[in-house]
């Protein structure tokens, strides 16, 4: 049995962004100030935010045999990531096109052929995780992971960047709801997050509602809070998100406490904004430590 901190699974592609001065407008042409190839994806980078902090991770989803898919094999590999549970194909491997604004706004284009892998697509029976993490961008294959994990005692935890298929079959079965504001707001149709927040808490056990530069609203059986997001210089916005699902997943297999799961989660997703290129700029522990040390809270 192969016994790890963290089990991610859903979505990988490779990732060409690009810094512009502005995004074009129609029929424009216009230049890149400049370029950068890597892996991307939520889950796949979760699993690498996970091992850079000192943890153990796997990837289960996608990748195909083509250039892209090869290079991010070996990108997972560099990062100690255990890749025995990713599906080849075919197919290509999913690609997303970053255009990123000075100040960190970004435009992302993704281009998926694959379907969603079906349940019986990879067989878990030999891997036991502490958690489970999902981005629901793998729906059957995470309900068949889901029944293994409440069978093992995984905590569960879904990544909800938006409403979706994957996302509206999982939010209601795992321990931890970790949205974005915009799955907030569109699943519960209210108009505010702390409304949000409130619907949301009433169903499951311990949700989290991620709000960009406006930082996080937090709601468990034991109280609810605010914490305000860290001031940096963000320069690409790409993987913060991601960051902040791993880093959360694996506090959460450390066993560590609540608030500090929260602060430390969110100093991994600032960090991931002060660099180009969402997967180089995944932090690793020793930069978090040294970050928390040294910058409050804003």
């Amino acid at each position: 049995m192969l016994d790890l901190d963290l089990l991610c699974i859903g979505a990988s592609s490779f990732d060409l962004t690009m810094a512009v001065p502005y995004h074009p407008t129609p029929d424009e042409k216009m230049g890149a100030d400049s370029l950068f190839a890597c892996g991307g994806g939520p889950a796949a980078n979760a699993a690498v935010t996970a091992t850079r902090l000192g943890g153990t991770a796997a990837y289960a989803g996608y990748l195909g045999r083509d250039s892209f898919g090869e290079l991010h094999l070996a990108e997972l590999k560099a990062d100690q990531v255990v890749t025995d549970f990713i599906s080849r194909g075919d197919l290509p491997t999913p690609l997303s096109v970053v255009l990123v604004k000075p100040g960190g706004e970004r435009a992302l284009i993704n281009y998926r052929v694959a379907q969603p892998l079906p349940a019986s697509a990879l067989d878990l029976s030999g891997l036991r995780a502490k958690v489970m993490l999902f981005d629901g961008h793998e729906p059957e294959l995470s309900l068949a992971a889901l029944a293994q994990a409440k069978a093992h005692g995984s905590q569960t935890v879904l990544d909800a960047g938006s409403v979706h298929r994957g996302t509206l079959a999982l939010a209601a079965q795992v321990d931890y709801l970790v949205c974005s504001e915009r799955f907030a707001l569109d699943f519960t149709g209210e108009g505010e997050p702390t409304q949000a927040l409130n619907k949301l808490a009433a169903h499951h056990p311990a949700v989290v509602i991620t709000c960009g530069a406006e930082g996080l609203i937090w709601r468990t059986a034991s109280g609810q809070g605010r914490l305000p997001a860290f001031a940096v210089d963000a320069v690409d916005t790409t993987g913060a998100g991601d960051a902040f699902h791993g880093a959360f997943a694996l506090c959460v297999a450390q066993g560590r406490a609540w608030e500090e799961t929260l602060k430390f989660s969110s100093a991994v997703a600032a960090l991931c904004c002060t660099k180009i290129g969402a997967r180089a700029a995944l932090p690793y522990r020793d930069e978090v430590r040294n970050f928390l040390a040294n910058t409050p809270p804003d």
